[in-house]
């Protein structure tokens, strides 16, 4: 192998200090993640819950770097990897993606089973609940890769999953249904569904999505579409397909996942036939939001006619 001159070699060095900050790695991952290679940054701000300053200074620094180029067009700023540079950016991707995620310390991890088990008081042991919360850091850590907000979000996810479990078990007399969206990274078609619904519907019916092989965030030109027609989505998150999720769902759709999804007697499943957005131009995105409504308004008639057939109104 040829041994680089000393200004490569310090080139390298400078640029390997440049993604010792996690940010940067992550933002550097999304734009190459990103429909058509290039990303903005309002897009990435809000997919990392980060203001938009934050997020230009990061970016400004691997464009400075040489990482990153920057395209102006009209009124807003594409971002995408600098040709010549892709070779090393996907190599230091590949490192970094393929590290053992930071452990939370055994603190944290009861901290949340303590928080946990005084929502679930009377409901659940101490002892399930511990286990529940150390397999949901164990399932968004080292299948769905997350990284950023890693207790939060283990928190969040053992909530819904104790949650699930205990409408399984009958351990709550709430009657509200469930359904249960699914696709293959649950960071496009499913989260444009589950948002939209949940935006028709408020508390009527209980929304959770999943997905077979999640992504580590949900796709920026997702939450942008979402928001051009005034449907929020901040907050959410890909998450692993579970199996209780799927046992206390009423209706469960899935979106080009396969036979991923378990099939339990007493449910309506459903299959949508839908294109994913990754890779999508801007329109091609905003077109599948729109098959989705119209998919999304129509299930949403019939649990509300199913339910009224229940209650003999």
């Amino acid at each position: 192998m040829a041994i680089p001159t000393r200004d490569a070699a310090a080139g390298i060095a400078r640029s390997l200090k440049v993604l010792t900050d996690p940010t940067r790695v992550q933002l550097l991952g999304m734009v190459v993640d990103s429909p058509g290679g290039r990303a903005l940054v309002g897009q990435l701000a809000t997919a990392l819950g980060l203001s938009q300053p934050t997020v230009s200074h990061h970016m400004r620094v691997m464009v400075e770097e040489g990482l990153l180029e920057r395209e102006q067009d009209g009124r807003v700023a594409w971002y995408s990897v600098t040709p010549g540079r892709q070779a090393d950016v996907t190599e230091v991707l590949r490192a970094r993606r393929g590290a053992p995620p930071i452990p939370l310390a055994p603190a944290v991890l009861e901290r949340i089973t303590e928080d946990l088990a005084m929502r679930f008081r009377g409901v659940f042991s101490v002892e399930t609940i511990d286990r529940y919360v150390r397999e949901s850091y164990a399932l968004l850590a080292e299948r769905a890769r997350i990284t950023r907000y890693l207790p939060s979000l283990t928190s969040r996810f053992a909530g819904e999953r104790l949650s699930a479990l205990a409408t399984v078990e009958n351990l709550v007399t709430d009657e509200t249904p469930e359904v249960l969206f699914v696709c293959v990274q649950n960071a496009g078609r499913s989260q444009m569904a589950s948002a939209i619904l949940r935006s028709l519907a408020g508390d009527r019916v209980r929304v959770r999505t999943a997905g077979s092989e999640p992504a580590e965030l949900v796709n920026p030109l997702v939450i942008n579409v979402l928001d051009e027609v005034g449907i929020p989505i901040a907050g959410e998150y890909p998450k692993p397909l579970t199996d209780e999720v799927v046992r206390a769902a009423d209706y469960v759709i899935t979106m080009g996942c396969g036979d991923a999804c378990p099939v339990y007697p007493g449910r309506r499943y459903l299959d949508w036939d839908l294109a994913d957005p990754v890779g999508l131009p801007l329109d091609g995105v905003r077109a599948v939001r729109d098959d989705i409504t119209r998919r999304v308004r129509d299930l949403l008639t019939e649990i509300e006619m199913s339910a009224a057939r229940v209650n003999g109104s």
